[in-house]
């Protein structure tokens, strides 16, 4: 007679997602370590990418955060919308959109805001948000849970990009949300047309 027990095993369901926060975990430890030496010179953004560690820092930015709130505010929406990101569009196409936000968001923080820091996955965390809401986006039709979506996460950070004063990057959520919308139709046209 045959068991019916089955073992349960532990599996790396989505790579890219797991990598990522994992190694955004340890750059915040090596960060603590080094008094913040580290997080200065590879995880943040705040001058000319014109060197060696001026281009890692483009793509590495979005590892790096200020602490363990930071970290883990990021890190709980980008362990949830992942898996499903990665399933939908697959792990390399979700690398290349996590390489482009952060290049992008790093380029324009130098043009425009010169000397200041940026740092953190929320630009890479908005484009999620606005990717899953775009997961039923058809050519021609647009999901209305993609415009509620838009409207309540992207609405609210133009209005605190206005009115509030603080140390939240509102423009790297923005142009995190706008690439997610982008990626969302050119994924999903790109999947229609090979149907």
């Amino acid at each position: 007679m045959a068991s019916t027990d089955k073992k349960l095993k532990f599996t790396y369901n989505a790579p890219v997602t797991l990598t990522f926060a994992l190694v955004a975990l340890v750059a915040l430890i090596i960060g603590e370590f080094t008094g913040g030496k580290s997080t200065e010179l590879l995880f943040s953004v705040y001058r000319s990418p014109f060197s060696v560690f001026g281009v890692l820092r483009l793509f590495l930015h979005v590892l790096g955060h200020s602490g363990i709130a930071h970290y883990t505010g990021n890190m709980m929406l980008f362990i949830l919308l992942g898996p499903m990101i990665e399933e939908k569009y697959g792990s390399l196409n979700f690398l290349e959109m996590i390489g482009i936000v952060a290049v992008i968001s790093g380029v324009i923080n130098i043009v425009f805001f010169p000397g200041t820091v940026l740092l953190g996955a929320s630009g890479v965390v908005f484009m999620m948000m606005i990717l899953v809401s775009a997961s039923d986006l058809k050519e021609g039709e647009i999901p209305i849970t993609m415009i509620i979506v838009i409207i309540m996460y992207l609405g609210t950070e133009i209005v605190n990009m206005i009115f509030q004063k603080d140390n939240i990057s509102q423009l790297t959520h923005i142009i995190g949300g706008i690439l997610g919308a982008v990626f969302g139709y050119l994924y999903n046209v790109k999947k229609i047309a090979k149907k």
